[in-house]
């Protein structure tokens, strides 16, 4: 039985994927900053574990925590919107320091184990963003495209270990809370002179038909997790697939 890690599961994305790899018999060791054990089923074959992927110390003792894992998927992320002239520069840093370089902590320190065992899936989870230019995002997305290079690469450097790499890059998802994990960094970055044109990018959200579920993102993450070709990404979700196909 194979035993996936899946980082940043206590709501969207993550806790949905948890529920699908247990659904299909999986191990499941789901991931939190503050665990929460009433967010996923209560099972033998899915555990909860304490992580923050900024914090070195933090992905030792998961992963000592976590015993053997067969895949890891880098879902942990930060939301931010606004106009970039107002974000200040240690707003930035916090973004990255989760979308970016704690995705490559976590990988950089289970590499060793899947390396010496010759085998081994990291599913780095990114947006649809990265495919077409999108307004009041550009932190965010510079944040999503520097894993997608990342990503690319590694996939390269690792194909002669037995690791494959993969991206899976979600689309409009109205359900998640990608404002709102942003928190009390986004107050402030919508300044006078852009509120008109805010309103118009936020209005046209809503006249959005074709958005992403959060289990078409857990079936993404399950198809990229499984796949043994060369594929590198899987967009997830209707918005996005379209997206992959004009770019």
């Amino acid at each position: 039985m194979k035993t996936v890690l899946i980082t940043g599961c206590s709501s969207g994305y993550g806790r949905e994927t948890a529920r699908h790899f247990h659904e299909q018999g999986w191990n499941v060791v789901a991931t939190m900053r503050t665990p929460r054990e009433d967010v996923l089923p209560r099972s033998d074959r899915l555990r909860v574990v304490s992580l923050d992927v900024t914090r070195t110390d933090s992905i030792a003792a998961a992963l000592e925590a976590s015993g053997p894992i067969d895949v890891l998927v880098n879902n942990a992320g930060i939301g931010l919107m606004g106009a970039f002239e107002a974000t200040p520069m240690t707003t930035v840093r916090d973004v990255f320091e989760t979308n970016t370089f704690g995705v490559m902590a976590m990988t950089q320190a289970v590499l060793p184990r899947f390396r010496a065992r010759g085998s081994g899936v990291i599913v780095n989870v990114t947006s649809s963003a990265t495919l077409a230019p999108m307004p009041l995002v550009a932190v965010y997305t510079a944040s999503k495209t520097a894993i997608e290079g990342f990503t690319a690469s590694l996939a390269f450097e690792l194909e002669e270990f037995g690791v494959r790499v993969k991206l899976v890059e979600p689309g409009y998802c109205p359900n998640t809370r990608f404002t709102s994990n942003g928190g009390a960094r986004m107050e402030g970055l919508f300044p006078e002179a852009y509120a008109p044109f805010a309103q118009r990018i936020f209005a046209s959200f809503g006249q959005t038909s074709a958005v992403t579920s959060e289990s078409d993102v857990a079936e993404a993450i399950w198809r990229a997790a499984n796949d043994t070709s060369r594929t590198l990404r899987f967009p997830a979700g209707p918005d996005a697939v379209a997206l992959a196909r004009s770019a």
